[in-house]
């Protein structure tokens, strides 16, 4: 049976399997501060890296059937395991029979695009979850745009335990900083430009600067997706008229309220009120 949702204007949705997509909604509301916002964290099933192409999937299209019944008409996969495994399926598969004038938006793309602009060698580095590595994915959107760059990547699974854990700035985290850096730089000795491919390692930027070679530029992917979707809304203002103008920003999470509370405050450094939502 087809799904109906609401058709007046709504919040934009951000969603991530945990917390760092809000480094990506951070930017994207000092960007685009007019609007409003709901982020939805599925903290509940975090992380998501390691799990399948199905498990992904299935886990990213009932955020966004919750969002879009939540009165979203836009909504951002502020992951990057979720807009490597899910995203393709939902807008091919999902969006014709859901809603076809809704949409689903990844953070893969977006920086993809940049990356012409910024290496001078042509070799380019990512360093990413087991999943957003594994599926290739930064590889094949770069070919698309810049068939003559050289991309190699890097999984980094013990990162974002040591952003969730608190552990981002202490001295245990200098070991798998420096070690996840020395494999990339082995890969190609003439990458000049490293991609953070995971919304949580903004949050280890300073080690990662400390570890990684002064020559070598770091892309962090929240300005990029940030004035994408700027650019997206002045392309599309008939997606633009649907998303309401209040500047506020709603926080829902399937994990307790209480340790959202806690864990979000080290990505945004201000507090915040959120709500539990159930997805199953």
């Amino acid at each position: 049976m087809k799904q109906t949702f609401p058709h007046t204007p709504g919040p934009i949705g951000v969603f991530d399997s945990g917390y760092g997509g809000l480094t990506i909604l951070d930017e994207i509301r000092r960007v685009l501060p007019q609007y409003d916002y709901l982020y939805l964290g599925d903290n509940a099933r975090t992380p998501y890296g390691t799990r399948s192409f199905e498990v992904v999937y299935d886990f990213t299209r009932q955020a966004v059937v919750k969002l879009f019944e939540m009165g979203c008409h836009l909504v951002i996969l502020a992951c990057n395991t979720a807009s490597a495994k899910a995203l393709r399926s939902i807008q091919q598969k999902d969006l014709p029979l859901l809603d076809p004038a809704r949409r689903v938006l990844g953070i893969i793309r977006p920086t993809a695009e940049c990356i012409g602009g910024v290496t001078t060698s042509r070799h380019v580095g990512v360093l990413a979850t087991v999943g957003t590595i594994n599926s290739q994915s930064y590889p094949l959107e770069i070919h698309k745009l810049f068939p003559d760059i050289v991309v190699s990547g890097v999984p980094c699974p013990m990162w974002v335990p040591l952003v969730e854990s608190n552990e981002a700035t202490g001295e245990g985290a200098d070991y798998f900083v420096r070690k996840y850096i020395d494999q990339l730089l082995a890969t190609d000795e003439q990458i000049d430009t490293a991609i953070l491919g995971c919304t949580h390692y903004p949050l280890l930027l300073p080690k990662i600067r400390r570890y990684m070679p002064p020559a070598i530029r770091l892309v962090a992917q929240g300005e990029y997706v940030a004035n994408s979707l700027l650019d997206y809304l002045r392309r599309h203002p008939e997606m633009e008229t649907h998303c309401t103008r209040g500047g506020s920003c709603t926080f829902y999470t399937t994990e307790a309220e209480e340790k959202f509370t806690e864990s979000a405050s080290l990505f945004l450094h201000q507090p915040i009120k959120v709500q539990h939502i159930s997805l199953e």
